[in-house]
């Protein structure tokens, strides 16, 4: 067996090895090529696709193109961009700091970012790392302010600095929040005195013998053998693909590395098995779930979600970014670890990750799966698109690959909804904007005019006024909506109607 990677900067415990082929193994591969086959495709971006199990690799494929415009297909071997899967990498890189004295991670942020206005309470850098910091994200900030317009660098620093409030008080809630790893990036490089692309490269990536994997700064650089990353146009436009550009000149720990399915199938292992990177009791605080000022535990640790799939403990973070998206995804107990990267396939990465754990561990192995609502039951529902004023979020229902209903945010492709009786619900490990709770009743069913609404509401991520049986946080005025009159009796209002609204108001 060869091992996959180059020579190591320092011998990594993880190894990888191709499995030899067996009647089990080509029914595994068969059934993993179906789950794949929508995407196996000449003219249109696609994915990449690593497999593992107990330290040997099961399936490993490309698929559609690297490049629409010259042409080049997707191998194992194409780099591409994982977005928010860096997120647990910039955690350990604070934790090698701490292990150093040279950075206290339950210290104020301002003890390194002292620019930044005191708050009350000010949050730690670990609660950074939570997403329990309560900070106005600048991601957030700059698209509300300035949409598309490429921020330079310190920009994101300078729009947190400028924020007079913030959300909420440190650990009263927990809310995404891309600044939040702006600033702790920042703080690594203050601390260390290096260039955080540069620390992480002499304090991970080469220590782990990641040699295709970087930080990169922006999508205005090349970077050899990286995909193309494709954003879909609308029919109406024309149709085809234009080129996915993250408008930042400075994307650090939020989001900003390059990798491959060998890569990360190697960290995967180094995460689940011996460590050659971090102190054990770095890691167990890696692991560690948050724990919220009123005592819920959340599913997140640093930069990790952690909870039961189908009976099954699974570790995992997804990213999105520009024009492409990226699932990790580890279960311990059975030693299988799944990478999927895309440039542009219209798919949940989540969701195909699901699949492959499905297709691998079997229904003996598993629990049963949680039910799910057909979108078939709510077609007046389908296509239709809501504005909440009180986030200035839209939201639209749509029907997953599978004949789910589910809920699409920012035109991303659809999370399907759980099926809880009276409730719809997206959990936070399922979408980290969520989570999301809509009450059954309020939807229109098949036979109701089309744009009938009844009420709706979202639940923030646990709150200090959460359960973890009902959270009945920042609950959402009801849209009563009438098909006869189009107009709702409260605040929410169908999003065709609100572009029209603010068209007029330019």
């Amino acid at each position: 067996m060869s091992e996959l990677g180059k020579t190591e900067t320092k011998p990594s415990t993880a190894r990888l090895d191709a499995a030899q082929p067996t009647a089990e193994a080509t029914a595994m591969t068969a059934a993993l090529d179906e789950v794949f086959a929508f995407a196996n495709r000449s003219d249109a971006p696609g994915m990449v696709v690593g497999v593992a199990q107990r330290g040997r690799i099961v399936y490993r494929r490309g698929f559609g193109l690297a490049n629409v415009a010259l042409g080049v297909a997707n191998t194992p071997a194409t780099l591409m961009r994982i977005g928010s899967s860096s997120k647990h990498f910039t955690c350990l890189a604070a934790l090698l700091l701490a292990e150093e004295g040279r950075l206290d991670v339950d210290a104020p942020v301002r003890t390194y970012l002292p620019e930044l206005p005191q708050r009350t309470v000010d949050p730690s850098l670990r609660q950074l790392m939570t997403h329990t910091s309560g900070y106005r994200c600048h991601v957030d900030l700059s698209s509300l302010s300035d949409g598309l317009a490429v921020q330079p660098r310190g920009a994101g620093l300078a729009t947190m600095v400028r924020q007079s409030e913030s959300n909420f008080e440190p650990g009263e809630s927990q809310l995404y929040c891309n600044g939040g790893y702006h600033l702790l990036s920042l703080a690594i490089e203050r601390a260390s005195g290096m260039r955080f692309e540069q620390f992480m490269q002499e304090r991970i990536f080469g220590p782990m013998g990641m040699v295709d994997t970087a930080s990169v700064p922006c999508d205005f650089r090349i970077h050899r053998g990286l995909a193309t990353l494709h954003v879909p146009q609308p029919a109406e436009l024309g149709g085809g693909w234009r080129l996915g550009v993250f408008p930042s000149e400075e994307i650090l720990g939020e989001g900003a590395m390059v990798s491959t399915v060998d890569d990360m199938l190697r960290w995967l292992a180094h995460l689940r098995g011996p460590k050659t990177v971090g102190s054990a009791e770095s890691w167990r605080q890696m692991l560690s779930t948050a724990t919220l000022n009123n005592g819920l535990q959340s599913v997140y640790s640093l930069g990790l979600m952690q909870h039961l799939y189908r009976g099954v403990k699974v570790i995992h973070h997804a990213g999105a970014v520009v024009g492409g998206s990226c699932q990790m995804l580890t279960v311990p107990d059975h030693e299988l670890d799944v990478v999927l990267m895309a440039n542009g396939l219209e798919a949940s990465m989540p969701s195909l990750a699901n699949k492959v754990v499905d297709a691998v561990l079997g229904d003996a192995a598993l629990a049963a799966a949680e039910a799910r609502v057909a979108g078939a039951r709510f077609q007046p529902m389908l296509g239709s698109c809501y504005r909440d004023p009180c986030s200035g979020m839209v939201v639209g229902f749509a029907e997953t690959p599978e004949g789910q209903l589910g809920l699409s945010l920012f035109r991303r492709p659809p999370v399907a909804l759980r099926d809880e009786g009276d409730l719809l619900r997206i959990g936070f490990e399922d979408l980290a904007a969520g989570p999301f709770v809509v009450e059954t009743s309020s939807l229109a069913t098949e036979g109701a005019p089309r744009g009938t609404c009844g009420s709706a509401r979202r639940v923030a991520p646990a709150s200090s006024n959460s359960s973890p049986e009902r959270p009945p946080a920042w609950k959402r005025p009801r849209p009563h909506w009438s098909a006869a009159t189009t107009r709702p009796t409260s605040g929410w209002m169908h999003a065709s109607r609100w572009r029209r609204r603010q068209a007029a108001n330019f």
